[in-house]
């Protein structure tokens, strides 16, 4: 069925079409239009759910923590310092292997305060054990919602998975997508039988202490559970093509790479721009390409490397900065061509932090910038209106 439906509301109808038992979620901007569409399906006997109000994004991590461990299907999303309150629920989540599933709206962390989009965000907590999935457009958005409760349910990973969007840009954005019907989706995803749970017939205890002798093989199971999650995924777009008509990218999507020199890396809504500048650069004769990476937790090194490892020229675009480094998936591009024993130099472009526009301009200067000097990191489109010899950022006298 064709829609024409703002993002948010697309997260709602493919939530409501996973029929999760339990959604909890604090509004906080610019995630607010999901939970506040699923409180009025709920309320409208649309979703047979209980929908908890809670009074900090903290309680309603816990309140997904609890429902899941008592073997329901629950649902939640946030954005910004949100995610940062849940952030001590997040690790534990993943520690007790619970398949939550989070609608990250992807935000700026203050301060300054700022409602506008970048990563840094799910960047801050990419090492709490959750998977990570990048969307690119809001069809991307539903789709992916569909597979992080595949993957996460499935009874070789229990593991909670993360759907990012870009604020504003997806959350708020209308577009023309193909809305799932309910018998299609119960098709894909059947009804949740937890591997354990909380139960007073079968006793069992989660999240208990870890001592010396054996936390450390609690992280390795996690690091294995990621790895092997990478040689599910393919397996799991060749399901969703069959069952829902389409082709969903799980891993990376190579626009355009095969006879590219230059090629730029990046993740999230600054794709659709990037495919756009490189169409309109090769009909000018210029050979550009764009690696788009879709899940970067569990990092696919291998996959990034074959499709990087002829390309001339490379440059990787975050929008995110690990301050006083780089950008993260610079980082661990970079570590990855050390691992390889690749002698190839890559460049590290920091974008559109705190919501700031990113245009054709933008990338056609990105792009030329792989001809000159290789640096790890590139501040784009930077304004030169404070003293840069202050330690803090002071506004020239007019």
């Amino acid at each position: 069925m064709k829609v024409f439906m703002e993002g948010s509301h697309a997260v709602a109808e493919a939530v409501k079409r996973i029929k999760p038992g339990v959604v909890c979620a604090y509004p906080i901007t610019p995630q607010t239009h999901i939970v506040e569409r699923l409180s009025e399906m709920v309320a409208d006997g649309e979703l047979a759910a209980e929908f908890i109000n809670v009074e900090s994004e903290h309680s309603a991590a816990s309140v997904v923590l609890g429902s899941t461990a008592t073997g329901v299907r629950s649902f939640t999303a946030t954005s910004s310092q949100g995610l940062i309150l849940m952030s001590e629920v997040l690790f534990n989540i993943a520690g007790m292997r619970l398949p939550v599933v989070l609608t990250c709206v992807n935000r700026a962390l203050s301060a300054p305060i700022n409602i506008w989009n970048d990563h840094q965000d799910s960047m801050a907590i990419r090492d709490a054990g959750w998977m990570q999935f990048y969307a690119e457009n809001n069809q991307d958005v539903q789709d992916l919602h569909y597979v992080a409760y595949k993957i996460a349910e499935n009874k070789d990973v229990m593991l909670p998975c993360m759907v990012c969007m870009d604020g504003y840009i997806l959350s708020h954005g209308y577009e023309n997508l193909d809305l799932v019907e309910q018998d299609v989706v119960d098709k894909f995803l059947p009804k949740y039988d937890a591997l354990y749970k909380l139960d007073t017939e079968n006793p069992l205890t989660m999240g208990l202490l870890g001592a010396p002798d054996v936390y450390m093989e609690t992280r390795y199971a996690i690091h294995k559970t990621m790895e092997e999650v990478l040689a599910l995924l393919p397996g799991i777009e060749k399901e969703f093509e069959s069952i829902m008509g389409r082709k969903v990218p799980l891993i990376v999507e190579k626009y355009k790479t095969e006879d590219a020199d230059k090629v730029l890396v990046g993740m999230g809504s600054v794709a659709g721009t990037i495919k756009d500048t490189v169409d309109e650069l090769r009909a000018n004769g210029e050979r550009v390409g764009l690696l788009r990476i879709i899940a970067y937790r569990p990092f696919p090194k291998d996959v990034i490397y074959e499709a990087l490892k002829d390309i001339e020229k490379i440059g990787v675009v975050d929008k995110a900065i690990s301050l006083g480094s780089s950008g993260p998936l610079h980082l661990e591009i970079s570590a990855l061509l050390q691992e390889k024993k690749s002698a190839k130099s890559i460049n590290g472009f920091v974008v559109g932090l705190g919501g700031r526009d990113i245009k054709k301009e933008t990338v056609k200067e990105m792009f030329s910038l792989l001809d000159e000097e290789t640096k790890a990191v590139r501040f784009i489109d930077l304004k030169k209106w404070y003293k840069e010899e202050s330690p803090i950022m002071v506004l020239e006298e007019e």
